[in-house]
């Protein structure tokens, strides 16, 4: 099973995820909060059903997650709307709201609109005790992600970096691979194995 940990632990840690969000955005730059992760840590996410992204260790996250994946990114920010914490089972789930930064004619913020959020595993780090994250799963709606992302770059306020990022055809990017060609699990390992099951399926 996972370490458990208690809600002071998963809060001390989730108080330093969110500052490192902030920094990241501050800075535009988010490779700092690899840091946060387990050096073998997976972290993916699903544009369609044989469409996907994975990195596999705490570089490549940092590389591609956090880096290839939030190029052209610069000035937008990813808002936590709301948070549940589970100590028991070592998880948290984040729910975000993606905001870009740029203003439309109406003088409000570009969003994609629709409810993204992360989902994280916690353990502990045996290499110095720190609390690490060793799993990390996102959702978001991929069509309206793809209807802010034109709206924006129609506005003529879109910077290059944003439209030279978006003129990449989507499985062109780094860690971007197909369904059969994942190196984790589409749901987290240990979910994947069957440690967390609250419900069997019907008539087993």
């Amino acid at each position: 099973m996972s370490d458990t940990f208690t809600r002071d632990d998963m809060k001390g840690f989730w108080a330093e995820w969110l500052e490192a969000n902030r920094e990241a955005e501050r800075k535009g730059d988010w490779g700092g909060m690899a840091d946060l992760y387990l050096e073998d840590a997976t972290y993916g996410w699903m544009y369609t059903p044989d469409e996907h992204f994975m990195a596999v260790g705490r570089e490549e996250i940092r590389k591609w997650a956090l880096g290839t994946e939030m190029s052209g990114l610069e000035g937008w920010h990813y808002d936590y709307m709301a948070t549940v914490m589970d100590e028991e089972n070592a998880m948290i789930v984040g729910f975000w709201r993606q905001m870009a930064g740029i203003l439309d004619e109406n003088g409000q913020e570009y969003e994609i609109r629709g409810i993204g959020g992360s989902w994280f595993g916690l353990a502990r780090d045996k290499t110095d005790g720190k609390i690490r994250i060793e799993w990390q799963r996102d959702w978001f709606d991929l069509g309206s992600t793809a209807h802010t992302f034109i709206q924006v770059a129609k506005s003529g306020k879109a910077p290059k970096p944003f439209l030279d990022r978006i003129a990449i055809p989507m499985m062109d990017m780094p860690g971007r691979v197909h369904y059969n060609e994942l190196r984790s699990t589409l749901w987290p390992p240990p979910v994947a194995e069957g440690r967390y099951i609250t419900q069997k399926p019907l008539g087993k």
